[in-house]
């Protein structure tokens, strides 16, 4: 079926990817080990690899958007969309754990499961924005169930330090000044997070560069009742289509998650990638992607085909088929996605295929992927008004 080619080519095999729930994961360093790390790990500036980059060749964050729209009834038709010409905006994706690999930690090759993920996740945002992508040395799938934590906390330094390098490089070569929508799932979340944390949340001059940041899969956390506190100091949530310098997260399900699930409770699962061990006093941050404002609101998940028989495009929208809001029960807070199609509606179905600890965590971006671009979009135009 459709989602489940989506499933496996872009985020790895279901057995791969149920060694990350684990989570046996010490992501915080000792200050000792974060100098080490940081000498060991870091790439120099002009060893930067680029999986995309504007005007680069086969750059797969400018693939065609071309999409064959299915809707209940089944019938067809065709969307159309072209990356935006000379846009005022950069995006800075970071891949989700991708790599199988045999080693610890990645190298800087370009390969095809970065290059998928890559597609899926990143290149419908080059309707608004130059899509930057670094490779790094992100931890891979092979190691984790048998990685201690020390070992652990040595592979997540030296993916960020290589990640960190990059982002030097980028600002100090490329970026120009320009706005910047960050973008990150899963691994690259945590990633994306620590990036944010130590180099955006803190500096003025950068978090006023900062047009929004799509963080899935993370555990971004907030002071309980408030929205901002916990995993970033100024750094907001979203909380309606006219505002910047903000983020938009959370992590799918079908249901309430269980109470030892990966995502959506502080201080466990994903949130130790990053570092983020606190539990009192914090919850995890839900912004509803179709309502920004809260309440409940239509999807637009858009799913790369990858070649799907009777669907040429590389693209498939299925509308009117998920809803969601944002709920909170006990300690846990998610992204309520439910199926409103009818029996009749033979459209693939998302499903829960690594389980309830997992949720839809791998469709987080795509379930969404519509309603994140637009979003970006109305934020970008609040951005100009707001700067010009």
């Amino acid at each position: 079926m459709l989602l489940d080619d989506y499933r496996v080519a872009v985020l790895g095999s279901s057995r791969m990817r149920k060694r990350i729930g684990s989570f046996a994961l010490v992501a915080a360093l000792a200050a000792g080990a974060l100098l080490i790390l940081g000498v060991a790990g870091a790439s120099s500036a002009s060893s930067t690899v680029w999986l995309c980059r504007p005007g680069a060749s086969a750059d797969p964050c400018a693939a065609s958007l071309t999409t064959t729209v299915i809707t209940a009834s089944g019938a067809r038709t065709t969307q159309t969309a072209t990356d935006a010409s000379n846009p005022k905006f950069d995006c800075f994706y970071i891949y989700p754990t991708v790599s199988s690999e045999t080693s610890a930690n990645a190298d800087l090759r370009i390969q095809p499961a970065e290059q998928d993920a890559a597609e899926a996740q990143a290149s419908r945002f080059s309707q608004l924005c130059r899509v930057w992508a670094p490779m790094d040395r992100q931890k891979t799938l092979s190691p984790l169930v048998v990685s201690s934590p020390a070992a652990t906390a040595k592979q997540e330094g030296i993916a960020y330090a290589s990640l960190l390098a990059a982002w030097q490089d980028y600002l100090a070569h490329d970026n120009d000044g320009r706005p910047i929508i960050f973008l990150g799932h899963s691994q690259g979340a945590a990633m994306l997070i620590r990036l944010l944390a130590s180099q955006v949340d803190r500096n003025a001059t950068l978090r006023s560069r900062m047009v929004s940041a799509i963080i899935l899969g993370g555990n971004v956390t907030v002071a309980t009742g408030r929205t901002v506190g916990g995993t970033f100091a100024n750094i907001p949530a979203c909380t309606s289509a006219t505002q910047t310098g903000c983020v938009i997260a959370y992590s799918s399900f079908p249901t309430k998650p269980p109470s030892d699930g990966l995502f959506g409770i502080p201080g466990q699962g994903v949130s130790i990638q990053s570092g983020q061990r606190a539990t009192n006093g914090v919850s995890v941050l839900c912004v509803n992607p179709a309502s920004l404002a809260g309440g409940s609101g239509a999807l637009q998940p858009y799913f790369p085909t990858s070649g799907t028989t009777g669907v040429s495009t590389p693209w498939v929208l299925f509308p009117s088929l998920y809803t969601a809001s944002c709920e909170h029960s006990g300690d846990e807070t998610w992204l309520q996605v439910n199926d409103i199609g009818s029996k009749s509606d033979k459209r693939p179905r998302i499903t829960e295929a690594d389980g309830p600890l997992w949720g839809y965590h791998t469709y987080d971006v795509n379930i969404a992927l519509g309603n994140l671009v637009a979003d970006v979009g109305d934020e970008e135009s609040a951005y100009l008004r707001a700067h010009h």
